[in-house]
C-alpha cells in the first residue's frame, strides 16, 4: 500500500510519532534545499546509507514523524501543495528518497565521530584479513594499519558503503606501508569425525574450490581463504581437531 505525505492540521509531529522505532532523540534531520526553500524530515541516520544505495525500505520504519517539515525544531510543516510542487509527488517513500540522495545529511559531532568510527574499524578489520606485507608475506596487524590511516590523512565518511572506500584507503597507505589484496590456497585432510566438526568453520574462513572423499574414509578439500587470516584458520582447525588436520598452502 501506498503511503502518502499528509499535511494533517497545525503544527508538531503527533500524526507520524513512531515510539519504539526511531525516536526523537536518536533521529537526525535529513534537508533539502529548494528556492531558498527548505523540507527536513527526521530519520534514522543507519538507514541512510542503504537508501542512498537504493536498498528497499518502509518509511514508516526509518522515520520518526512520519512528516516532511519545513522547521523540524518547530514542527512546522508544508502543505500538500507545496510538497507536490516542489517533489511532483506525495509518496512519502519516494520523498524520502529524494530528501536523502539530494540533501544534507545534519548529524551531531558525536553522532558522526560514533558512525565514522564503526566505519573506520570495519575498514580496518577487512584490510587486516584480507591484505598482506608483501615483503615478509605476513599480514599487517589493525594497530599498523590504523596508524598508516592517521597518518596518510584517509577520510572516513559515515555514509559511503565500506566497499567503496577500502580501494581509496589502500591507494594512500600503501604510501606509507608495503600491502596488497592476496588470497592463499589451501588443501585441507580431515577425518571424518573431524570433517562434521570443521566444515562449517572451513566454509565462514572462504570459499570451497574443490573436495572429494578419498577411499580411506578421509575428506580433502582445497579452500581459498583471505592471506590475512591464515594464521586464525589454522588455529581454528588444530583446536577443533586437536592437531589431528593436514594443510598445505599451494602455491
Amino acid at each position: 500500500m501506498t503511503k502518502e505525505y499528509s499535511s494533517g492540521s497545525g503544527s508538531g509531529t503527533s500524526r507520524g510519532s513512531n515510539p519504539g522505532r526511531v525516536t526523537l532523540e536518536t533521529a537526525v534531520v535529513a534537508r533539502y534545499d529548494h528556492g531558498g526553500e527548505k523540507f527536513e524530515i527526521l530519520i534514522d541516520p543507519n538507514a541512510v546509507e542503504g537508501i542512498k544505495r537504493g536498498d528497499d525500505f518502509d518509511p514508516e520504519e526509518v522515520l520518526a514523524a512520519f512528516n516532511v517539515f519545513t522547521d523540524s525544531k518547530k514542527g512546522l510543516k508544508p502543505t500538500e501543495a507545496k510538497i507536490n510542487q516542489v517533489f511532483k509527488t506525495n509518496n512519502m517513500k519516494d520523498i524520502v528518497i529524494k530528501i536523502v540522495r539530494e540533501g544534507q545529511i545534519q548529524l551531531t559531532t558525536e553522532q558522526r565521530r560514533e558512525m565514522q568510527e564503526k566505519k573506520q574499524r570495519a575498514i580496518i578489520d577487512f584490510i587486516s584479513k584480507n591484505a598482506i606485507n608483501p615483503q615478509t608475506g605476513t599480514p599487517h596487524p589493525p594497530q599498523r594499519i590504523e596508524t598508516a590511516m592517521r597518518e596518510a590523512k584517509v577520510h572516513v565518511d559515515p555514509f559511503r558503503p565500506v566497499d567503496d572506500q577500502i580501494k581509496e584507503t589502500l591507494e594512500k597507505i600503501r604510501l606509507i606501508l608495503p600491502i596488497r589484496l592476496e588470497k592463499v590456497k589451501v588443501a585441507v585432510r580431515l577425518s571424518p569425525e573431524n570433517h562434521g566438526r570443521c566444515y562449517r568453520d572451513i566454509k565462514s574462513f572462504g570459499t570451497i574450490l574443490k573436495e572429494e572423499w578419498q577411499s580411506s574414509g578421509h575428506w580433502i578439500g582445497v579452500v581459498e581463504i583471505p592471506a590475512g587470516v591464515q594464521v586464525d584458520f589454522f588455529k581454528r582447525l588444530n583446536d577443533k581437531t586437536r592437531g589431528e588436520v593436514e594443510t598445505k598452502i599451494i602455491k
